[in-house]
């Protein structure tokens, strides 16, 4: 696969700076070693890019469309806001596009079965239908207060075939939806393929997922310089584990004119443990689920309880190299709170006709809040992860609609 990374990262043994590596077992270190080998292999072959293209094209519908959202612009005043409409892939998310990779993956890999976890459930149908498509069977690991919320996204994961597993301890949203996960896997890793949903986890995870969503970067980057004869001034994504800021950043992140903005939830204030999780706002380097990042910790040093009205976002830790971009200043991470992210949902959707994921709503959150005090010639890209079917019901619970 064609490399847009900035510098060499991450290294052999996986880290980007201080972060990343393969914090496991020495026998799954093993099994870690032998997906980053086939990974080399695989893309190293034409009728893997071939196929995998193909499928981008025929059966994604990419390259997806960047829209102006001239009202919602007009209305803000100051910048012009664009959309890359990631809303708009089968399956209605960004998670497609490393999906089909893993899965393709795991049947070069002939593994017998693939394992995930998922939080809002985009991840979770993506994987389901990847696996459906290629003919492998696919286990899915979510919280129990995650499935009552994202009900349409379990209905679909059903129906494509999957088997769903409920999850029930802790919190019962995506950390323990991970662990779950992580733990079937543990039981099999040669017959198993753990497709890990972001770029987290143990070395290769965090860089396959970021090479198969970099397709992003690539067609924004083209798109937006054949439409404007420019880059945008400012791209902004929203950030959890973070494979969707990563798949649009990566084309950008050697020019050094466009301001890269990640935008965590803040929840109900970064001021109240628990109840929050700005992981890069308010974490510090630690380890989690074998990698080395940033993690929200509690007194006694484990992963602290996390919250978002976005179930995608609720993750105590984050991607080593949205880590080591915080730490070299290359990428502005901010905040986002649940309130905001519903009254951009709401603006977006009233304003536009676009429902947004509440994922996704972060993002045009900061671009709301930060258009009015820029200069009408200025550009924001907002990487709209995803489509908020999955979130109609209950966002419209909420406000009572």
């Amino acid at each position: 696969m064609p490399s847009t990374t900035f510098a060499p990262m991450p290294n052999a043994e996986g880290y980007f700076g201080p972060y990343g590596g393969q914090l496991v077992p020495p026998h799954l270190k093993q099994a870690m070693d032998d997906i980053a080998s086939a990974y080399a292999q695989i893309t190293q072959r034409e009728d893997f890019q071939q196929e995998l293209a193909q499928l981008f094209a025929d059966y994604v519908g990419r390259p997806s469309p960047i829209f102006h959202a001239r009202r919602l612009s007009a209305q803000l005043g100051g910048a012009q806001i664009h959309l890359k409409r990631e809303d708009l892939n089968h399956t209605g998310a960004h998670k497609i596009n490393h999906c089909l990779g893993e899965a393709l993956l795991a049947r070069f890999m002939g593994k017998k079965k693939v394992i995930a976890e998922t939080g809002a459930g985009q991840h979770g149908v993506a994987l389901a239908t990847a696996c459906a498509l290629v003919g492998i069977p696919c286990e899915i690991h979510m919280g129990q207060v995650d499935i009552e919320k994202e009900h349409p996204n379990v209905t679909k994961m059903r129906i494509l075939g999957c088997k769903l597993v409920a999850v029930t301890r802790g919190a019962a949203t995506l950390k323990e939806a991970v662990d779950s996960a992580f733990e079937e896997y543990l039981h099999n890793p040669t017959d198993y393929l753990y497709a890990i949903g972001s770029v987290v986890g143990p070395h290769p995870f965090p860089m396959m997922v970021r090479d198969f969503q970099s397709i992003v970067g690539r067609e924004a980057r083209a798109q937006f310089l054949e439409k404007h004869g420019r880059l945008p001034d400012h791209v902004a994504a929203c950030v959890g584990g973070g494979s969707n800021a990563m798949g649009i950043f990566t084309a950008f992140l050697d020019d050094a004119s466009v301001h890269l903005v990640g935008v965590e939830p803040s929840g109900e204030g970064t001021d109240k443990p628990g109840r929050h999780a700005a992981t890069l706002t308010m974490g510090k380097p630690g380890a989690i689920h074998g990698m080395a990042c940033y993690v929200l910790e509690n007194a006694d040093g484990e992963p602290a309880a996390v919250h978002s009205i976005a179930s995608g976002l609720d993750y105590p830790g984050v991607g080593p190299q949205h880590s080591y971009l915080k730490d070299i200043g290359r990428v502005d991470y901010q905040a986002a709170s649940d309130a905001e992210c519903l009254e951009a949902f709401m603006a977006l959707s009233r304003v536009e006709g676009i429902i947004p994921a509440l994922e996704s709503a972060h993002a045009v959150a900061w671009a709301m809040r930060t258009a009015p005090g820029l200069p009408a010639d200025q550009h924001i890209l907002v990487n709209l992860s995803g489509r908020g079917d999955k979130d109609a019901d209950f966002v419209a619970q909420r406000l009572g609609l």
